[in-house]
């Protein structure tokens, strides 16, 4: 089954406003500290990868979208486990990712339009990297962070398991009501829960994402039901045991992820990127309305990578971290205006303007964020 990722969401709203503009359109390159990456140039019909044996240990890559489309970039293991991605590559732009890999054979792909498998090059990975002293602050980062993860996930059960008992009970109203609060975890953690292939498309994917052929499972599968019909069927029930069976898989494997400074500051800037192609523009959470809930979820974890990795990012950049201070406190002070009781207000309510006030303080925070890993590689 194929990894279904997110499509671009560019729209224009009847104010004439632009909304959520992918952010690597905004800039010629999204990075810094490119000058011994990778090239590899992204058209509509290729992928090119100017070089296809790698050494192990910190790399990077100079994705240039010589296309008509916006394009991603991904390098996979075996079994479409993702290392690094980056999403939202403009026509004529750059990006430059920052990461970490071992020793294997992997796969650089493409995917112009932001869906589908994607145009693939086969690379090979080899040698051990020299072992060099790790600054103890992005060590205990690390440690930090996995036990972050690890504890995301074990909140998420009991009110996953709470969500699904309502489905399987016919409790529309209960399910209803627990239905973002059984996400938001998922969406503090995504880029991590992301790395384990299969389970992100049998959890996640929208209707609207689904290749030909593909089975539609998980969350939004559930949530159709639940907004339209509000008639549980055996279907219904079927996914929600699977939903619940896959997570307690995440429980399972979220230990065993591979997570270095790198990923943690990658991962900041995809949970941004997943802020910018579908919480801004109300795609995401197409009949509950309930994307608020996921934004908070984001943007929440991008700031937990970011503090994690703040004590080191401050010494080597302290404008950078004090940029992203000022970014992270706007938009989390913009979010804190839609609360409403426990949760936040119907994304329906939230009107065109407002909208194009949350896009600019997406864009505002995601073009410093996207510097991160370029620090701590």
């Amino acid at each position: 089954m194929s990894v279904v990722r997110r499509r671009p969401a560019v729209r224009v709203l009847g104010t004439g406003l632009l909304l959520a503009l992918p952010l690597a359109l905004t800039a010629c390159s999204s990075d810094e500290s490119s000058g011994d990456a990778v090239k590899v140039t992204a058209k509509d019909k290729s992928c090119d990868v100017a070089k296809k044996d790698w050494s192990a240990g910190k790399n990077s890559i100079k994705v240039t979208n010589k296309g008509s489309q916006v394009t991603e970039l991904y390098v996979y293991a075996q079994g479409d486990r993702i290392v690094t991605e980056r999403e939202n590559i403009g026509p004529g732009t750059s990006a430059t990712l920052n990461f970490e890999i071992k020793a294997g054979k992997y796969e650089v792909a493409c995917k112009p339009g932001m869906k589908g498998d994607g145009i693939r090059q086969t690379v090979t990975v080899a040698g051990t990297p020299a072992e060099k002293p790790v600054d103890p602050r992005l060590a205990q980062a690390v440690a930090h962070y996995r036990a972050f993860t690890t504890e995301t996930v074990d909140r998420m059960l009991p009110i996953a398991t709470e969500f699904v008992n309502a489905v399987k009970a016919g409790d529309v109203a209960k399910a209803k009501d627990l239905y973002p609060k059984s996400r938001l975890g998922w969406e503090t953690i995504e880029p991590v829960a992301e790395s384990f292939g299969d389970l992100d498309p049998q959890m996640d994917a929208r209707e609207a994402d689904l290749e030909p052929g593909q089975e539609w499972s998980g969350w939004h599968r559930i949530e159709k039901t639940l907004w339209t019909t509000g008639q549980i069927t055996d279907a219904d029930k079927g996914y929600a045991d699977r939903l619940l069976a896959d997570l307690k898989t995440l429980q399972s494997k979220v230990g065993t992820a591979e997570i270095t400074p790198t990923s943690i500051a990658n991962g900041a800037k995809e949970l941004l990127d997943e802020v910018a192609t579908g919480k801004v523009t109300g795609e995401e959470e197409a009949f509950s309305h309930t994307d608020l809930w996921d934004f908070v979820g984001n943007v929440d974890g991008a700031k937990k990578a970011f503090d994690l990795l703040k004590p080191y990012v401050a010494e080597k950049d302290a404008a950078l971290a004090g940029t992203l201070d000022g970014e992270f406190a706007k938009i989390q002070g913009l979010l804190n205006k839609y609360k409403q009781g426990e949760g936040y207000v119907s994304y329906d309510t939230v009107d065109d303007a407002k909208r194009k006030e949350l896009s600019d303080a997406v864009n505002a925070l995601g073009e410093p964020l996207s510097k991160l890993a370029g620090v701590v590689a």
